[in-house]
C-alpha cells in the first residue's frame, strides 16, 4: 500500500533493548494530498531511518505494511514504512513556459492592432 503527502512532524527518536539487542525507532506524521486529507502516523525502524533521511516538509510517497496485534483484549495497529521516495524539488530558477499560441505575445513583437 502506498501513501502519498507531506511530512509534517517528526517525533523523538526512540531506542531500547530487547531480546535480540538494540531497536531504534522513528515515528513521522504524514498529511496525505487528499480531498480530505488525513494525518498517519507511521513508523520507520532500524538502519532505515538513515536510509530515508526524512525532514519536516518533504513531500513523499510512502509504501506502507500495516500489522495489528492484541495485548490485553485490545488491538493494536502498526503502520510501518519499508520504502520512501521523495518528491523532486521544483527549481525556483526554472522560467515558467507558456504555451505557443496567437495571443502569446512577447514582449519584443509590435502590437499591430488598429485599436
Amino acid at each position: 500500500m502506498e501513501l502519498t503527502g507531506r511530512v509534517i512532524k517528526m517525533l523523538p527518536l526512540q531506542t531500547g533493548q530487547g531480546k535480540s539487542g538494540e531497536w531504534k525507532k522513528q515515528e513521522f506524521i504524514l498529511e496525505t494530498n487528499a480531498q480530505f486529507p488525513k494525518k498517519v502516523c507511521i513508523s520507520v525502524w532500524g538502519d532505515k531511518i538513515e536510509q530515508f533521511n526524512l525532514a519536516e516538509g518533504s513531500a513523499v510517497t510512502v509504501s506502507i505494511d500495516l500489522e495489528s496485534r492484541e495485548y490485553n483484549g485490545r488491538w493494536y495497529t502498526d503502520v510501518r514504512a519499508w520504502k520512501v521516495i521523495k518528491a523532486e524539488p521544483v527549481s525556483p530558477e526554472e522560467p515558467d513556459v507558456l504555451p505557443e499560441g496567437p495571443f502569446n505575445l512577447k514582449a519584443e513583437e509590435p502590437d499591430d492592432l488598429p485599436f
